[in-house]
């Protein structure tokens, strides 16, 4: 798929992004040796299909939407089904939009959207995405203002695909998750964690379907590499305790992504998580991806 890419570089790190791919990251490697290393799943070039990309935004809201939409100060706002084969609204419109660039230097990307009702939804908003390379990683800020005149709830994400293997460990502390029924949408909240789904300690990225929302999360994902003798580890400095990961069986990569609020919170008793914005207030979600040597002692290669 033909598309215009930006690139960042420095001498460890290569960033790719598609402003009109609704302003997702399409690549972003570590310089292992003489060798670009994929910390995001890169995308295929190919695909127009937007879970086929490396990281995307989420906003003005994360998630699910049942009910087809939600009602707030007493009016209904219905929001469609806005990807084929889900059921219900997912990750709202951000990422189906083309971004425009607004700045650039050697280190840094800014993006903006405006978006006016899109698909027929009731939010007017302005967005940016800033990348910044640093010395250790990358930092991404995502940004929301609400334009409009009446209030609404505000929620945002990011959806960043990882690499992993059977080598791969992942820690990320949490007190509980919500559990779904025949569909993503959660119907029970538990402390007590299915079997595989404990990463309060290094795990595998191994086992069945995991697509929920992790609760009293402490704004940090360390995700081990033995193999390529690196730690990545994603924080989010303003956590209000909610992630949301994405396992699917027996593929290449995983999702773990730094939310604000659970699937959907629309719809949930005090819409825990979500940010009621007034025309012109603000909302503000910071990420930073860092990258580390880690020691490999533990790793034997299967295939010497």
């Amino acid at each position: 798929m033909k598309t215009d890419i930006i690139t960042l570089e420095s001498d460890t790190q290569r960033l790719r992004i598609a402003p009109e791919l609704g302003g997702s990251v399409v690549g972003w490697d570590w310089k292992l040796g003489k060798e670009w290393s994929a910390l995001f799943r890169p995308w295929d070039s190919v695909s127009g299909n937007r879970y086929s990309l490396a990281c995307f935004p989420l906003v003005p809201w994360s998630n699910r939407i049942t009910g087809g939409g939600f009602e707030h100060e007493g009016v209904f706002h219905p929001i469609r089904p806005n990807r084929e084969g889900e059921t219900y609204p997912i990750h709202g419109d951000g990422w189906l939009q083309a971004w425009q660039l607004a700045e650039r230097n050697d280190s840094r990307i800014k993006l903006s959207l405006e978006s006016d009702r899109f698909d027929g939804n009731p939010y007017h908003y302005r967005s940016s995405q800033t990348f910044l390379l640093l010395p250790d990683g990358l930092q991404i800020d995502l940004t929301v203002t609400h334009l409009g005149q009446k209030t609404l709830p505000y929620g945002l994400g990011l959806h960043p695909y990882f690499m992993r293997n059977a080598h791969t460990r992942l820690m990320a502390k949490a007190e509980g998750v919500w559990l779904s029924g025949d569909d993503p949408i959660p119907v029970e909240h538990v402390t007590a964690f299915p079997e595989t789904w404990d990463y309060n300690t290094p795990s595998p990225l191994e086992g069945p379907m995991i697509d929920n929302c992790f609760s009293g999360w402490n704004g940090k994902a360390i995700i081990s590499y033995p193999d390529r003798a690196l730690t990545l580890t994603m924080v989010m400095p303003d956590c209000n305790g909610y992630s949301l990961m994405y396992r699917p069986p027996g593929l290449d990569y995983f999702c773990f992504e730094p939310i604000t609020h659970p699937i959907n919170a629309f719809h949930m008793k005090n819409q825990p998580g979500l940010a009621v914005l007034g025309h012109g207030d603000s909302l503000a979600l910071r990420a930073k991806f860092l990258v580390s040597a880690a020691s490999n002692t533990a790793y034997t290669n299967p295939n010497p």
